[in-house]
């Protein structure tokens, strides 16, 4: 269940972050990244990916690796919000793993449930995945139960949570990937041409 619902996440993140240059940036850094991975060992000698999470997905800008003994490694100097993934003829039955690619060691897991530790990014970006399966699992069961009020209510709070998540971590690709995903204000165009803010929580217009 946990895994179905955060491939949800993962839709919605990739329809929202379609178009979107800061959540999808990538940076040349200094330093390197270095993902130490591992695996089920039937998986073994099969090809697993490292995606960037927007933008091309050309040889240019994808690296894969063979994975041996259970294990995998990938290193970049790019920093970007990416995608770890098998070949898409062995996916079924593995989560899909959002990493930010920051200078320093990354542990990952990929199997039925995904995670990445080690970074500052990638700590922070593990809880707000905890956080978001959570989140998930109680709306569903709200709204399978028609408790709309309650169901708003925990939404707000898992926005707010993770604005301030984004907050903490100041400047940075995790920062703005969640900025993109949860802000507090977006653009709307009106009936008659012109272009007003809307609050995201409320969905009525800010005052002038």
């Amino acid at each position: 269940m946990r895994k179905i619902l955060f491939a949800g996440v993962m839709a919605l993140v990739g329809m929202m972050t379609v178009g979107c240059q800061q959540g999808g940036r990538q940076q040349t850094v200094t330093g390197t990244c270095r993902i130490h991975g591992t695996i089920p060992e039937q998986y073994n000698d099969k090809r697993i990916f490292l995606v960037p999470l927007t933008g091309p997905k050309t040889a240019e800008y994808v690296d894969s690796v063979e994975v041996k003994n259970g294990q995998f490694e990938f290193e970049t100097d790019t920093a970007m919000m990416a995608q770890i993934l098998m070949d898409y003829h062995y996916r079924m039955g593995l989560q899909p793993l959002l990493v930010v690619t920051e200078p320093g060691d990354v542990t990952v897991t990929i199997d039925s449930i995904s995670h990445a530790t080690g970074t500052l990014q990638n700590d922070s970006l593990e809880k707000w995945k905890m956080m978001t399966e959570k989140h998930n699992s109680q709306m569903f069961m709200l709204r399978q139960q028609g408790r709309k009020r309650q169901a708003d209510s925990i939404h707000l709070a898992y926005k707010n949570e993770s604005r301030r998540i984004a907050q903490n971590l100041g400047n940075g690709l995790l920062h703005d990937f969640l900025d993109n995903l949860f802000p507090h204000t977006y653009k709307k165009v009106m009936p008659d041409g012109t272009t007003v803010t809307i609050d995201a929580d409320s969905h009525e217009q800010v005052s002038k």
